[in-house]
């Protein structure tokens, strides 16, 4: 063997120890994560806990399946014998696949939800027989479109410096799956995610209302059940979608989270809720800048298109405006900044009042939104890279000044990685004018 064949083959042993010993971190830091002492009996979540035992989420269960899972399909990995061609066309049709399996179970849902059908088994019985035929093609083309999606988002993180030896850091694994419900809860009288809890896939509205009122009838607290676009388990658990742009984006925001797990931001992430909306904005800055390139690099055709105007068009008088279209970041801002204001004055019915008049108006407006309370702006407003839920809340213009005066993406995150404050943002901030 020569010794280029010599140092290549020890470059690649090197990169499967580090790349085994960052999972082997990663896992025990999401395992502390998860596996703490149990607070004391009075506390709310262990009463929550103890009440909803029979709707939790088997995580335990999940995990072993979705490990399993990945193992098999690393020990074949045939998207190594796949130029990338061919990988750009095996995950569009992949995506294709799911679109229309989620076109075929939305036809049947209309089937069971309409009134004047009186047998909708009889009439589903070929939606169904389709459906199960698309779900076995799903299942057996799932793993490698999986991998694809991993090791494009890894190319671009790699580019990016997040790398060592041309191996991304943590690995980044994504599993497309049925995600848990989320139960959030917050005090009535101000806006605070006090806790959480995972609940099992399925539950119908409801039974989310129904633990909702328990809950909050129970303990005097705001509460509600959510879907959730993905959960930063190892691996990542994404939403099945057939959007590409999504996917992308979600892929490296629950990597961003595996990435905090090991650094102060991620250690403290349940510690206060300045911690959590700085660690789910940097996410989705991290979410937005690598999916948007990994869809430019891989899938450039699927990038929508810049409008430019001709030059005659450019001279011509502006036609008369519009009446603006409803911008729902903008009054959902304006909405929170409302609920804060009534809250703070003690105004605790006048602002559930107000957030309930407000829902309607929004549902008027085509945005389904089941429940607007203190526990929606507790969990949407810890995602404040952009307006919206968060309302008046400076974390979310300071994390993203930090990052327009970044000079790039890798020196952003590292640096903010070690801070859990937004006093300690601001002081970064000032450094930099130093």
């Amino acid at each position: 063997m020569t010794s280029h064949h010599k140092l290549a083959e020890r470059i690649t042993n090197l990169k499967w120890i580090t790349q085994r010993w960052e999972l082997a971190l990663l896992l025990t830091a999401l395992l502390l994560g998860l596996s703490t002492e149990g607070p004391p009996p009075a506390k709310l979540d262990t009463r929550v806990n103890r009440l909803l035992a029979g709707e939790r989420f088997d995580f335990a269960g999940w995990e072993v399946d979705a490990l399993l899972g990945k193992l098999a399909h690393r020990l074949v990995a045939p998207q190594r014998y796949m130029d990338e061609p061919a990988r750009h066309d095996f995950f569009l049709e992949y995506l294709e696949l799911v679109a229309d399996i989620q076109w075929l179970e939305w036809q049947i849902h209309q089937v069971y939800t309409d009134p004047a059908v009186t047998d909708p088994n009889t009439v589903t019985v070929e939606l169904r027989a389709q459906l199960a035929d698309l779900r076995a093609k799903e299942e057996i083309r799932q793993p490698l479109a999986e991998a694809i999606l991993e090791e494009q988002t890894a190319s671009i993180l790699v580019d990016e410096g997040f790398g060592v030896l041309g191996q991304e850091l943590p690995p980044i694994g994504a599993h497309f799956t049925p995600l848990p419900l989320l139960l959030v809860v917050s005090p009535r009288d101000h806006v605070e995610n006090i806790f959480t809890l995972s609940l099992r896939h399925g539950l119908d509205v409801a039974r989310q209302e129904a633990i909702e009122g328990r809950v909050d009838g129970d303990f005097g607290v705001s509460s509600l059940v959510t879907g959730i676009g993905g959960m930063s388990a190892y691996p990542a658990m994404l939403l099945e979608s057939s959007s590409l742009a999504w996917l992308a984006d979600v892929t490296a925001h629950e990597w961003t989270h595996h990435y905090l797990a090991l650094r102060p931001l991620g250690w403290n992430y349940s510690a206060s809720p300045e911690a959590r909306t700085i660690n789910e904005t940097v996410a989705c800055i991290v979410g937005g800048e690598v999916g948007w390139k990994m869809v430019a690099r891989y899938y450039p055709e699927l990038l929508p298109e810049e409008q430019e105007l001709a030059p005659e068009e450019q001279e011509e008088e502006s036609p008369p405006p519009e009446p603006l279209p409803f911008d729902f970041r903008a009054e959902m801002r304006e909405t929170r900044i409302h609920v804060d204001e009534l809250l703070a004055g003690r105004e605790i019915e006048e602002a559930e009042a107000y957030m309930e008049e407000r829902r309607q108006e929004f549902v008027a407006q085509g945005y389904a939104i089941r429940k607007l309370n203190q526990a929606y702006f507790a969990f949407h407003g810890a995602y404040a890279d952009q307006p919206g839920a968060a309302g008046a809340d400076p974390i979310g213009p300071a994390v993203q000044e930090l990052r327009a005066r970044s000079p790039d993406l890798h020196a952003f995150v590292t640096q903010i990685a070690r801070v859990t404050t937004l006093a300690e943002v601001e002081s970064l901030l000032r450094e930099m004018e130093q």
